[in-house]
């Protein structure tokens, strides 16, 4: 009799290619096992660990910064911050999604003041130019171009109580999801996202209201969570009663989104590319060739989709009207009322 020695079942040296293509050195049994047991790429969620303490680290600064200019780092003049956090101007000042920062707006022009960091008067009696408040070294003689406005949001907060809420969301929800992809895959679904959260948001939602947070991101990888449980259906407890509570988890999300100065469009546009992103990503486990046929047929299809949507939607937004592309895409983020039904 020949001896061989046994397979190695514990999967601890097999890299995160691997067990992404599903190669002979994990084994399909193992893998399943580990899909039940909850086991995914990695142990610890590094991504979320870094950012969670860099969105921290950042939020500390805007509370310097308002406190600073408004003697308090919570905003409390010439109006309160809900949230409890700085003034709507430092948000601008510090890279909140504005448009007429990133590009001309009709009725917005280069000599418009708005009010400064310091203002804490209504009706304000400290006034700055556009370029001024949009800070980052103004727009050197030109029109205003600061597209980073559609990255730097994700890193900022409005206050105390919106980062409480996204932190949990991240290093709860977001870091199980980073466990179960590894932190490359997550990485990229996570700024395509929230970056296009931005996108989507910066086309729809009030010209005139600074739009900030990680929301669009963590919905994206709260998205990859639908990927999962459809590719790996019968590997669920209970899928059925999963996807109930998923689509009510959903719902309730996109219902905040109508709540007055929350960016519904964020987290729409978040979660739409976290399912196209997190197709191409997500390690999928497929037990017959038909199986796998239909997860690469969807993972080429989710490609160019994904560009063709932040192509088609980037140049939208460059466009004198963004809102003609889809004049009712507004109440996706508002009800209907006779204040805004035109």
């Amino acid at each position: 009799m020949e001896y061989a020695e046994p397979t190695d079942r514990s999967g601890k040296n097999d890299n995160a290619l691997t067990k992404f293509l599903a190669s002979g050195k994990y084994p399909l049994e193992q893998r399943i096992e580990d899909k039940k047991r909850g086991i995914g790429r990695q142990r610890y969620p590094f991504v979320v660990w870094g950012l969670t303490i860099a969105m921290v680290g950042v939020f500390i600064w805007e509370l310097i910064l308002n406190a600073r200019e408004q003697g308090s780092p919570i905003s409390l003049k010439p109006v309160v911050n809900p949230m409890l956090g700085p003034s709507s101007t430092a948000l601008i000042n510090l890279g909140a999604r504005f448009p007429p920062c990133m590009k001309l707006v009709t009725g917005v022009g280069l000599s418009t003041n708005l009010p400064c960091m310091n203002n804490t008067a209504n009706p304000p009696d400290r006034l700055c130019s556009l370029e001024e408040v949009c800070g980052f070294g103004g727009f050197h003689g030109h029109d205003p171009s600061q597209w980073f406005r559609f990255i730097t949001p994700i890193f900022l907060h409005a206050g105390i109580i919106h980062i409480l809420l996204n932190m949990l969301a991240q290093c709860t929800l977001s870091a199980q999801i980073e466990r179960e992809m590894g932190s490359g895959g997550f990485f990229i679904t996570y700024f395509a996202a929230g970056i296009f959260g931005n996108v989507l948001g910066g086309n729809f939602s009030l010209v005139g209201v600074p739009s900030i947070g990680a929301s669009g991101a963590i919905f994206g990888t709260v998205a990859v969570t639908w990927v999962d449980l459809f590719a790996h259906w019968k590997y669920h407890y209970r899928p059925v009663r999963r996807l109930v509570f998923m689509t009510i988890e959903l719902l309730i999300g996109i219902a905040i989104g109508y709540i007055p100065f929350v960016d519904n469009f964020a987290h729409i546009g978040g979660f739409v590319m976290g399912i196209l992103v997190g197709t191409v990503f997500y390690p999928v486990i497929s037990a017959t060739k038909r199986h796998r046929f239909i997860t690469w047929g969807f993972r080429i299809a989710a490609i160019p989709l994904a560009i063709i949507l932040y192509v088609v939607l980037t140049r939208n937004f460059y466009t004198n009207d963004p809102y003609a592309a889809c004049a009712g895409c507004r109440y996706l983020s508002c009800f209907p009322t006779a204040a805004n039904n035109h």
